[in-house]
């Protein structure tokens, strides 16, 4: 029996609420730890006597390390399965948290923030792909969105701990590192009892393997609800029978995602991903010292900060709920809309109440697009490069995080913070019509579907894209 037919028909239960919790804590942990740097800054700034390159290069080391990180697991990902690079990720992460929080000097800690970026970046670049195979269509865009969501939370957990643990204590910013890497060592364990993914498993060809995850995700849900199972519909698209691509080499799936018939999804989800990164890991990473310098206190920019964190909860959930009425693209572009209205409103903007009002809601738009992006980014791509394209779009996107810091650096030092804010608006003003131009529509179809059927133009050696039943 088609195995894609009877994930589809599940209705969300008990296992899939599991997945979340687990994946979603994973991107709990990882948000506060790219946020953390933010509170770190300020202090490690005035203990080491940085200069203004310095401080942007460390503002920017994680996003080395992502850049990295997202490019590895792509490839692994599809190559050796989802479910051990994100047990590896987690090790290479914790690992080298713990290590930064005892640096004895600047160039330390910053290598081992790009490393710990590393384990971050492989883990947010796999989460998504991974969970995708698991959940029907009908449900995926509020499910991925709600997995994202749980980024906030790590980044409400980092203002907190910058205001009741690194601004009152002197070695606060050693201290916040270890917080951040011990309970992830809960998330490693939880994390063994997960499934590969089935949709991985038939494209690798391990029918048996993957008959025997949905076997017991049929079973799960029968136990739970105490009804049969909903009928299987046979107009169900089966899993895509590729297994060549799915045993090749990187670089022959590198080179399908810019050939015919991906490389429009390619560009629009690397353009999408650069833009918004630029946005948001300038915005935040700075934010608390442009606050600082602006003149306002140490502590004061850190309650500020926690504000327009908060904001970031309702800008994933509203967006995560919005995407199942609102085909996903436009959705997104509605939400960069919202953030390039709220980034030219800070830019116009003369007072406190002002910036942190207009903070606030580009924080929540751009998390909102955040929550669509790990939804959308997976769903143009068939499983056997899901985590390749998943991978290297959150990888180039690092590239615009990279950047950033120095971009925002330099627009203050210009213009203050009205010329950081006009920058913003302008890069998400391209994310805006890049979507609405060449976006593809996803809502409500399965990945099956959204694949596509024709050759990759650019190497005769790759399988014809087209779909087969697969049986049990």
């Amino acid at each position: 029996m088609n195995h894609i037919a009877r994930l589809e028909r599940l209705p969300l239960s008990r296992i899939h609420r599991k997945l979340l919790v687990v994946g979603g804590l994973g991107y709990t942990f990882d948000g506060a730890d790219a946020a953390i740097i933010a509170f770190i800054l300020p202090v490690v700034a005035v203990k080491w006597d940085l200069s203004a390159g310095q401080i942007s290069l460390l503002a920017s080391a994680l996003l080395i390390g992502f850049l990295f990180g997202a490019l590895t697991a792509g490839a692994l990902g599809d190559k050796l399965g989802r479910k051990k690079v994100m047990l590896g990720s987690l090790v290479v992460y914790t690992s080298m948290t713990l290590v930064a929080a005892f640096s004895p000097n600047y160039w330390v800690l910053f290598i081992f923030r790009v490393l710990a970026g590393a384990g971050i970046g492989a883990e947010s670049a796999i989460i998504a792909p991974y969970l995708s195979e698991f959940v029907p269509g009908r449900y995926r865009g509020r499910f991925i969105g709600a997995v994202a969501g749980f980024f906030s939370f790590g980044y409400v957990l980092s203002a907190l701990i910058g205001r009741y643990v690194i601004s009152p204590f002197d070695e606060g910013w050693r201290y916040a590192q270890i917080i951040l890497a011990v309970p992830i060592l809960a998330v490693i364990w939880w994390r063994r009892s997960m499934p590969e993914s089935p949709r991985y498993l038939l494209a690798k060809g391990r029918i048996d393997e993957a008959e025997v995850v949905v076997s017991r995700m049929e079973e799960s849900v029968r136990k739970e609800t105490g009804q049969p199972l909903p009928p299987v519909d046979p107009g169900t698209p089966a899993a895509s029978s590729t297994s060549e691509l799915a045993h090749a080499s990187t670089g022959k799936k590198l080179a399908v995602l810019w050939s015919a018939p991906f490389a429009r999804r390619t560009f629009v989800a690397w353009v999408m991903w650069f833009c918004l990164t630029f946005a948001y890991y300038g915005f935040f990473t700075m934010m608390p010292k442009l606050l600082a310098d602006s003149g306002m206190t140490v502590v004061k920019s850190f309650s500020f900060v926690l504000y327009i964190y908060l904001a970031q909860i309702p800008g994933y959930f509203s967006a995560a709920w919005l995407s199942e009425y609102i085909d996903r693209k436009r959705c997104i572009a509605l939400y960069l809309s919202g953030a390039t209205l709220a980034a030219l409103g800070m830019a116009l903007s003369h007072s406190e109440g002002g910036i942190v009002g207009f903070g606030a809601a580009l924080s929540l738009f751009m998390n909102g697009v955040y929550a669509l992006l790990y939804t959308y980014t997976p769903e143009n791509y068939p499983t056997e490069i899901r985590a390749t394209g998943q991978g290297t779009a959150s990888a180039f996107g690092r590239i615009g995080g990279i950047i950033a810091p120095f971009a925002f650096t330099a627009a203050a030092a210009q213009g203050g913070l009205n010329a950081v804010f006009s920058v913003t608006s302008v890069v998400l003003l391209v994310g805006v019509l890049t979507v609405l131009s060449l976006g593809l529509a996803t809502k409500g179809r399965t990945l099956e579907d959204l694949s596509p059927t024709e050759q990759p133009a650019t190497d005769p050696d790759l399988p014809r894209m087209e779909r087969s039943q697969t049986s049990a």
